[in-house]
């Protein structure tokens, strides 16, 4: 009977001590004798007002996608030109794809660019001006606040036949997969954002692939249509905006090969300025310059210029 007594007590006691908070509650808010000065009232107050709010958060995107089309327009006319010209006209078509993954301490970014450029020159006929595939992938784990150890891999080749129209007739230089390139290693990365990273890969495999037209240039022995090497990479990615509806994009890869003349160093830029019109429209000019002995003894340069129409059909 002492036990009940004492549990009955103790409930009575927690239900005046409760009331007593409802009351000095509603008190405080300014509620006493008004039409809210219920039990009722107090329930409400009490676990609506004071108890803290259930919030569903949404996690954090872990992966984000861009997809993104240009198509690069230039043209040329002349007629009765005093100082004569051929008329022209090109149209290079670019698919830039980026799917990158974030989480906590994980970064994987990738990016695949598609490009393919055709010109009719009075005279001349059609003649390719851009033929590219590239699939970049870059795994990093974050050491800390700007350092990730990584592991890079790189493919890049062509789609068509491709031709030196200097001698007379024309000669195939190059095709599908010929050649095409494989580089892949792992390193250290130091990424600011997104938007800025260099990635420092010093034990590089590189694999260098020719159909049997072409075995026995671009480095490839012949009678071999693969030819492997390793060595010291180091390629790098800057993007800014330079001025107001302007904006630069710096892409950068070295390669040195440690088991064939590693003081001829590959270098392969390609600097990207985009000038914003509107949503759609811009103007762009695209240079790239490479340096590859096994593949020209001359420095490549290529130029493009013209009116870009964009069209971003992804993004996530």
């Amino acid at each position: 009977m002492k036990k009940l007594f004492l549990i009955l007590f103790s409930c009575y006691s927690f239900s005046i001590v409760s009331q007593e908070t409802k009351k000095d509650s509603i008190s405080t808010l300014g509620l006493a004798n008004s039409p809210l000065d219920t039990d009722f009232a107090s329930f409400i107050f009490n676990y609506r007002v004071f108890a803290e709010p259930l919030v569903k958060k949404n996690p954090p995107k872990k992966w984000t996608v861009v997809g993104k089309y240009t198509f690069l327009f230039n043209q040329s006319s002349f007629s009765n030109w005093a100082a004569g010209g051929n008329n022209t006209v090109a149209g290079n078509m670019t698919l830039g794809y980026d799917f990158n993954y974030k989480r906590k301490k994980w970064n994987w970014d990738n990016k695949i660019i598609s490009a393919y450029g055709l010109s009719y020159v009075d005279g001349q006929g059609v003649r390719k001006t851009e033929d590219q595939f590239e699939y970049n992938s870059l795994l990093g784990l974050r050491t800390s606040k700007l350092w990730f150890f990584s592991f890079f891999s790189n493919f890049k080749t062509q789609y068509t036949r491709g031709y030196d129209y200097k001698q007379e007739p024309k000669v195939a230089v190059s095709d599908f997969f010929s050649p095409a390139y494989w580089s892949f290693g792992p390193g250290m990365l130091w990424k600011r954002n997104d938007d800025a990273r260099i990635n420092i890969a010093p034990a590089t495999a590189r694999y260098t692939f020719v159909s049997d037209e072409f075995s026995g240039k671009y480095g490839v022995d012949e009678g071999k249509n693969i030819n492997f090497s390793l060595g010291f990479n180091l390629s790098a990615y800057f993007k800014s905006k330079i001025m107001e509806d302007v904006t630069m994009e710096s892409i950068v890869a070295v390669y040195s090969d440690y088991l064939n003349k590693p003081q001829n160093i590959d270098i392969d830029y390609q600097l990207n300025i985009f000038v914003k019109i509107n949503k759609n429209l811009s103007t762009n000019l695209a240079l790239h310059a490479i340096i590859d002995d096994d593949a020209s003894s001359k420095i490549q340069f290529k130029e493009v210029f013209g009116l870009g129409l964009n069209y971003i059909f992804h993004k996530t």
